[in-house]
């Protein structure tokens, strides 16, 4: 089995999250936090997490904390593959300029998330909400 290192930031203004949907090859995300996977040599959470949110929404971050690590799987089901899943409390800095492979985003109440989030969305913003109320 493959383990494939990610890490994202948890943007989290006025009670609602920043989530993005994107494009792949094959067919649209779960709406999720900005970020992604580790580039060939890179190792360190905390780089990935700010170039993948440079990459997807054009801003830079401000890293407050680490919350929770998870393990995940592919959403394209591909079983030979586990994602470490590295998340940061983050705070935004600029404004937003989504990449050409975001076709959707937005702030959304931590109380009222969509429907078609990623798991560790819903596990996230839970323990979020459990640890900063």
């Amino acid at each position: 089995m493959k383990i494939i290192l990610a890490s994202g930031p948890v943007v989290i203004e006025d009670e609602k999250v920043l989530l993005n949907r994107e494009k792949k090859d094959y067919g649209t995300t779960p709406w999720l936090f900005p970020g992604g996977k580790a580039e060939p040599g890179e190792t360190d959470p905390e780089i990935i997490c700010k170039r993948e949110i440079a990459e997807e929404m054009g801003i830079k971050i401000e890293i407050i904390k680490k919350l929770k690590t998870l393990e995940g799987k592919s959403f394209s089901n591909n079983k030979d593959k586990k994602y470490i899943l590295h998340h940061y409390l983050a705070k935004r800095i600029g404004d937003i300029k989504p990449a050409n492979n975001i076709i959707e985003w937005g702030w959304y109440d931590i109380d009222n998330l969509p429907n078609n989030c990623a798991p560790n969305v819903y596990e996230i913003i839970k323990d979020y909400k459990n640890n900063n109320k």
